[in-house]
């Protein structure tokens, strides 16, 4: 076997954290009423905030499948690599989005990389480790080099009260069996994934994987946490789903309900404490050298037992050195140890030396995961940046003297004055500007604004079509404008490439909602007759070119170390838009401008600014 290293660690949590009062209006009452059983589960598990992959109206906002596969990507960047150095890819869920084919084939479809092997792992809270198991060994054998794996949860999706609304029991007691409810306030959606590869990351720290083992219990104990059936009172399980007479027989007598049989669950705590000491008799443990113990317990309440069983075989771990996210990320089933390991790497929480123990019990029917890591590699030492501002004052408009030309231009800069400050507020802007702006950042703004830049020469086209004969100079500059820029999407494209973004990601992407309404006033400016109103959206739009663009695009080399060509873009912008505003000087002389044209145009801007302003603040709100 070739020593196997974790080089890149990753996570997606759809949405907003949910708190523990917003539960309730995103799951959905059961019958019409609030839960009485929520405040105990929420008490004694201590979950303060999770993620939930639905909308407020119960939608699903993601697949699960695409869930994991942004925690992939996001694995793969940490790693330093791109989707194509992956060969082999192990997935883990607990309930996949399609019955039908394997998880893993699905979450492939959604990278859309090059072909590959794969594994697909299903189960409970160990099918995780499960994964991360099976690409360690064809990595540690040398069937491949770099392997991913990944796990991703969506109950919520189950736990929906409509669901339970025509349930036989629903409709008896008004409220759900225990058996059930407990699950609806524990569980949260949530991916997790690892890049694992024989050789440590060159850049920062790495995890080697000195064991992995996993350890079924089934053979000596009965279905704990389950999906399909029911169970009677003695606690023997009935019939399958399948062997229903119709799937609304089962459906009525709660038979998919995601289920824990509530008297066995003790028993994972005996099992997953048993071994342990197995381990640390064996001598694969040493508890002196352990530095982080990452324990997946569910619940608060669960900790302490744990502790208290290892107490009594006379080992102690202090507090300190417990690692857990239960209370901010929520019980992840499956992905939890991923997420946990990725904030442990990402967030600065390991050492070179140091040696992390990660145990997974799993109440399905108690499979039990243990995995000793020691971290190798450097700190990276962070580039101490000082921030800057981005207010170079208002473009300058070289205009004639008339009063009317002079009255625009100082409308235009006031409007500026304000644009510029409003701006400095929107928060990728402000990582820019502190130097804590990611390469995650600039592939968003790359992506979120391609698509209003591909619109820019079609409504600088329609505006030109729609100017009459009297206006023929601006028409032609207008043409000669989008002209040259039709094509400046092209450049947008390359640099998100050359950054290890995806072209079929930046091409498919739709535009968020403040393109939207950035796109859809432009073309209803440039719709109507003789839209001269158009000179103030382009005396915005321009303007950031002429003002702001050079001045991100050093920022950006400076804060992530890329190089010109990666901003190309912004670079051209920076030294082109200067002759666009030569152009767009030449339509305010034009001899066309009076006083009512100069209040439509400066409304025009400052609407302008302000829609594009929302288009920067909503990055990724498609």
């Amino acid at each position: 076997m070739r020593d196997v290293y974790l080089t890149g660690l990753g996570r997606f949590l759809p949405g907003e954290p949910v708190d523990n009062d917003a539960m309730e209006s995103v799951l959905g009452e059961v019958a019409g009423a609030p839960s009485r059983a929520r405040a105990r589960v929420l008490k004694q598990n201590g979950i303060r905030l999770r993620h939930y992959a639905l909308d407020r109206a119960q939608r699903s906002v993601y697949r699960n499948s695409e869930m994991a596969a942004n925690a992939v990507r996001d694995a793969v960047e940490h790693a330093g690599l791109r989707l194509e150095d992956v060969s082999f890819l192990a997935t883990a869920t607990t309930q996949a989005d399609l019955l039908v084919p394997g998880f893993a084939s699905m979450v492939h479809g959604e990278l859309g990389t090059r072909s590959m092997e794969l594994a697909s792992l299903h189960g409970v809270c160990a099918s995780g480790m499960m994964a991360l198991k099976t690409a360690y060994l064809q990595v540690g054998a040398g069937e491949h080099d770099v392997a991913a794996a990944c796990a991703s949860e969506f109950p919520s999706r189950v736990f929906k009260g409509g669901r339970y609304a025509e349930q036989d029991f629903v409709q008896a007691e008004g409220t759900l069996p225990l058996d059930t409810e407990f699950l609806r306030w524990m569980l949260s959606d949530g991916a997790g994934a690892a890049v694992l590869s024989h050789r440590p990351n060159p850049r920062g720290l790495s995890l080697k994987v000195e064991w992995l083992d996993l350890v079924s219990h089934a053979d000596q104990n009965d279905v704990c946490m389950y999906a399909g059936a029911n169970k009677d009172r003695e606690g023997k399980l009935g019939a399958s789903w399948l062997d229903y007479p119709s799937f609304e027989a089962a459906a009525r007598d709660g038979a998919i309900n995601l289920k824990q049989d509530m008297r066995l669950l003790d028993r994972i705590f005996q099992l997953g404490v048993r071994g342990l000491f197995e381990r640390i008799e064996a001598g694969r443990v040493d508890p002196a050298r352990i530095d982080w113990l990452a324990c997946h317990y569910s619940s608060h309440v669960f900790k302490g037992k744990i502790v208290d069983l290892l107490a009594a075989g006379g080992l102690t771990i202090p507090e300190e050195r417990w690692f857990t996210n239960l209370y901010e990320k929520g019980n992840l089933g499956s992905a939890s140890m991923f997420v946990m390991l990725e904030e442990m790497m990402n967030e600065g929480h390991l050492r070179p030396g140091q040696q992390v123990l990660c145990v997974v019990p799993e109440s399905g029917r108690f499979v039990m995961a243990y995995m000793l890591l020691t971290v190798v590699g450097e700190v990276a030492t962070p580039r101490a940046l000082a921030p800057v501002s981005f207010r170079p004052g208002a473009p300058v408009l070289r205009v004639g003297p008339g009063a009317v030309q002079q009255s625009l231009v100082r409308q235009l800069t006031k409007v500026w004055v304000d644009f510029e400050q409003d701006l400095a507020g929107v928060p990728v802007l402000a990582r820019l500007a502190a130097g804590t702006f990611t390469l995650d950042d600039y592939k968003a703004l790359l992506v979120n604004v391609r698509q209003q830049v591909i619109e820019g020469a079609r409504w600088i086209s329609r505006a030109a079509s729609n100017l009459t004969i009297e206006a023929a100079e601006i028409r032609s500059a207008f043409i000669q404008h989008a002209r040259e820029e039709h094509r400046d999407y092209e450049m947008l494209e390359r640099d998100y490439v050359s950054v290890g973004g995806e072209l079929a990601v930046i091409r498919a992407q739709p535009k968020n909602v403040g393109s939207e309404a950035l796109s859809a006033w432009m073309f209803q400016c440039a719709s109507r007759e003789n839209p001269y109103e158009l000179i103030g959206a382009m005396f915005i739009i321009e303007g950031l070119g002429n003002r702001l663009a050079a001045r991100w695009a050093e920022r950006i080399q400076e804060v992530l170390e890329v190089t010109p060509q990666q901003v190309t873009f912004l670079g051209y912008h920076g030294v082109n838009d200067e002759s666009h505003f030569g152009r767009l000087e030449k339509a305010i002389d034009s001899g066309l401008l009076t006083e009512a044209m100069v209040e439509r145009i400066v409304k025009t801007a400052r609407v302008t600014a302000r829609l594009y302003r929302l288009q920067l603040e909503e990055l990724g709100n498609c």
